[in-house]
């Protein structure tokens, strides 16, 4: 069977020129060019290294680049989960209309973020993710500044943060540059679980600021957004000095005085990824029109899609209104917003014991049917509460609800893994991303002023959806091992000649080729 090398978008932004005659390459500005790899290659000497090698070059990433990402996603969710807690301060009223208001501009917002999702995978190829990372944080920072000044209907629908919309696409681009496919899964897990954290944090950052209302002249909610458009501008800054453009750029700035990684283990740092996937040697070369018609005639890729849109769409009237939701229960605001708290971590904590398991067994179809069998189990029991239940219940009905293994960045990997080739990776990792917005514009009516605040209709919805994702999970997998099954047979089938041609063929063809095997 042959093997196969797949993982995220990336590109590897290092000079592998030269490499065996100046050893002060820290020296020099990084180049995306890898043309001169295939001498690398053939050496030896150069190219063999050791288990312990490795894992002390993934040890590096892990402790001085990806904690910082994980901060600037940290601080992009404190921005978007203040808007929840901001709604439960009363943020309708202040400005003189409904949550129906509410909804329309979530609406908006998840239009326009999954436009800018797909831009942002491309621009982020012109200009560096490290860059434009930096760039689209100081941006939306500057915007949510601006929410201070907003006085109505107007300014609340015009202060959405569409430079928001790119900054995850590009850091899946980022964090494809510097580590296999084997080892994404469980640092998107991260990934989306720090966000998790930011949710929590925000919770208890509210619980506290929203007490300033009248300060200033300001309600409690506009503090919300000044503090953390403030954060966000300083860390921006901060990001753009820290973040290298690549391997053989980390030091200078602040990254220290020194760089990351020995001479020795940036050649092992391109090495490992390049023998994970061939096709990133070829990260140049620009998305293609065959890449767009190879992307959208992808029924795989089409699958996570769907997936993706409809398993999360329950997640856009929780995440919107789960500060007032919990408040409903007879809690006042400041303890609303506090006990947000205990669901993101408990989801962290459950959706990082998931993706890692999956990772171990090398799994992913029942994983994320699982994931989306506890959101449905969780979404009957919030929906079959009496009137009248005791606060206590009803807040653990929530919990169990809010704290659901978060099935996207293990979808986000399986689709990665399947994908098998740069251009049709570079258009998923947007694609996939912008679907995880783009469900908001339905997801936002589900919960309607006229159904407050129980909220039953909404929740009967948001049961018929979780029960359709967890078959969606099941149909991707099967489709992902008839695949398998298929081009085992054809390929069998061939003669000797037609087999070596395939082979020859195969980085061109992707998974398109009968040699390819799909993740199930």
């Amino acid at each position: 069977m042959a093997s196969r090398r797949n993982s995220a978008s990336v590109f590897l932004p290092v000079d592998v020129t030269g490499y065996s005659t100046n050893p002060t390459y820290d020296e020099r500005p990084a180049s995306y060019a890898l043309e001169s790899y295939e001498p690398l290659l053939s050496d030896p000497e150069d190219v063999d290294y050791s288990p312990e090698e490795e894992a002390e070059v993934v040890r590096i990433l892990d402790s001085r680049l990806f904690p910082w990402v994980l901060l600037t996603t940290f601080v992009l969710n404190m921005d978007r989960t203040n808007n929840s807690n901001a709604i439960s301060d009363n943020l309708a009223q202040d400005l003189g209309f409904t949550i129906d208001t509410v909804n329309l501009a979530t609406a908006l917002y998840s239009v326009l973020f999954s436009i800018f999702c797909l831009s942002g995978a491309v621009a982020a190829k012109i200009a560096g993710p490290s860059r434009w990372i930096p760039i689209l944080m100081f941006s939306w920072g500057l915007v949510t500044l601006a929410h201070v000044l907003i006085k109505d209907k107007a300014g609340y629908l015009t202060g959405i943060a569409i430079t928001e919309g790119g900054v995850i696409p590009a850091t899946l681009v980022y964090l494809g540059a510097f580590y296999k496919g084997t080892e994404l899964a469980t640092r998107l897990a991260w990934f989306w679980g720090t966000q998790q954290v930011a949710s929590a944090t925000s919770g208890i950052m509210a619980a506290a600021l929203l007490r300033l209302r009248g300060v200033g002249g300001l309600e409690g909610w506009k503090w919300l957004f000044l503090v953390d458009g403030v954060l966000t501008l300083i860390i921006a800054v901060a990001t753009w000095y820290y973040l290298p453009e690549g391997l053989s750029n980390t030091k200078g700035g602040l990254r220290g005085v020194r760089p990351w990684f020995t001479h020795r283990q940036v050649r092992i740092a391109v090495e490992r990824v390049i023998r994970d996937d061939q096709s990133k040697k070829e990260y140049e070369c620009p998305v293609q029109w065959s890449d767009v018609k190879d992307a959208f005639t992808d029924l795989g890729l089409w699958g996570h899609l769907i997936i993706t849109a409809v398993g999360l769409t329950p997640g856009t009237p929780l995440s919107t209104y789960l500060p007032t939701i919990i408040k409903s229960f007879d809690f006042n605001v400041f303890v609303a917003n506090a006990l947000t708290a205990p669901p993101h971590i408990l989801q962290f904590i459950l959706m990082l014991t998931v993706v890692r398991h999956s990772d171990r067994v090398k799994e992913r179809g029942f994983h994320g049917a699982f994931g989306a069998g506890w959101q449905f189990v969780g979404w009957i029991l919030l929906r079959s509460l009496p009137y009248g239940t005791h606060r206590v219940i009803k807040y653990l009905a929530v919990l169990m609800v809010a704290s659901w293994p978060y099935t996207h960045p293990l979808n986000i990997a399986w689709m990665s893994e399947n994908t098998g080739s740069i251009g049709k990776r570079t258009l998923g990792s947007g694609l996939v991303i912008g679907a995880a917005n783009l469900h908001g514009t339905w997801g936002s009516q589900i919960y309607r002023a006229d159904d407050a605040p129980d909220f039953k209709r909404g929740n009967l919805i948001n049961i018929a959806i979780a029960g359709t994702t967890f078959i969606l999970w099941i149909i991707q997998k099967l489709y992902y091992q008839y695949c398998n099954a298929r081009n085992a047979e054809r390929f069998t089938a061939l003669t000797e000649e037609e087999k070596e041609r395939e082979e020859n063929l195969k980085d061109q063809k992707g998974n398109r080729s009968l040699t390819y095997r799909f993740t199930t």
